[in-house]
């Protein structure tokens, strides 16, 4: 069995970024979470997770999705650790 570490880009409603990030936290409990600027005043959220690779993670993805505020869920970066 191995580990797998996933990075996710989530796009929030605008101007909701911060509330979106803290709520992610507190819920899923990601391994590591920031805001990101990324050209004139839009921000994202890059969330990194830590599963066995026994769990999928479009589990993950559906959850992050599910909470009030998320536009968009994209994965950036998914490997075996």
């Amino acid at each position: 069995m191995g580990t797998v570490a996933v990075l996710f880009r989530i796009y929030a409603e605008n101007g909701k970024e911060e509330s979106v990030r803290k709520e992610i936290v507190e819920k899923l409990k990601p391994k590591g979470s920031q805001l990101e600027d990324v050209a004139f005043g839009i921000k994202t959220i890059k969330v990194l997770f830590v599963h066995d690779d026994t769990q999928g993670s479009s589990e993950i993805e559906a959850a992050l999705k599910a909470i009030p505020g998320v536009n968009e869920v994209e994965v950036l970066e998914e490997s075996l650790m």
